[in-house]
């Protein structure tokens, strides 16, 4: 089925905004999208009619506007996993003062879909709706380290090794001996690989016929815990992800590396 170039131009535009360009001018988003003033300005007044982008009347830029929070809450409300989830998060964030996440993947990208900022935490490393890489997250190892082999080869296809660090993966073959050590382990880690002086752990997630379909993790900074602390904190992730499992319907959850039967 062709695309329709005027809807995937909008939909590119949307695109452009994140927690960095919150807001842009429309001669910013024509040059990023290669695309005639007059073009963008059209598509920008559609998107606007429809709430979907509006403009900050102070200084004539435009950022995302309402009718993305609405939707959006409609898609978190519809997240039956999230409703299970978030008393755990919730917990974890209050006995261990660091922030926990919740995540699910999307793609080739893993997907923040719900977070509680820890009392202790002064980073603000997630936030819902960001998108992470795999390769270098410890969600996005745990997301796809249990896949079938077929399936991984084929996410894994055409995957760029991204650096966002000294620390960052930058090969396929280290990814998989990576995956590999998470399926022993039940857990994984992100050493400082996507941000440095953070150090995030995570755990799986399964529903009742035992696929992975989502992971929970904590955001820690490697100067505040150590690692005696951090394994501690992996063993209370854990063991809430094998009760939010249970309530997914999976009888025999395993975080060890073991076979599900």
């Amino acid at each position: 089925m062709p695309m329709i170039q005027a809807v995937e131009r909008a939909l590119l535009i949307l695109d452009l905004f994140d927690e960095y360009d919150t807001e842009l001018k429309i001669t910013e988003i024509s040059d990023r999208m290669v695309l005639h003033k007059s073009t963008v300005h059209s598509l920008l007044k559609t998107l606007q009619v429809h709430r979907y982008i509006e403009q900050n009347p102070e200084n004539g830029k435009y950022r995302l506007g309402m009718k993305l929070l609405e939707r959006g809450t409609i898609v978190m409300h519809n997240l039956d996993i999230r409703n299970v989830v978030r008393k755990h998060l919730i917990h974890l964030s209050n006995i261990t003062g660091q922030t926990t996440n919740l995540v699910i993947l999307d793609g080739k990208e893993g997907v923040y879909i719900d977070k509680v900022e820890g009392s202790k935490a002064i980073i603000r490393y997630s936030r819902i709706g960001k998108r992470i890489p795999i390769h270098c997250s410890a969600v996005g190892k745990v997301l796809v380290a249990y896949k079938e082999p077929k399936e991984l080869k084929q996410l894994l296809k055409g995957y760029v090794y991204r650096q966002h660090t000294a620390k960052t993966i930058m090969s396929e073959s280290y990814f998989m001996q990576e995956l590999e050590k998470v399926r022993g382990q039940g857990y994984s880690v992100d050493n400082e690989e996507n941000e440095p002086g953070v150090r995030c752990i995570a755990v799986p997630v399964r529903d009742h016929s035992g696929q992975v379909i989502a992971a929970i993790s904590m955001s820690t900074l490697v100067a505040r815990v150590s690692d005696a602390e951090l394994m501690e904190h992996v063993q209370s992730l854990q063991q809430a992800a094998e009760e939010i499992s249970e309530q997914m319907g999976f009888g025999i959850p395993s975080f060890h590396g073991k076979e599900v039967l």
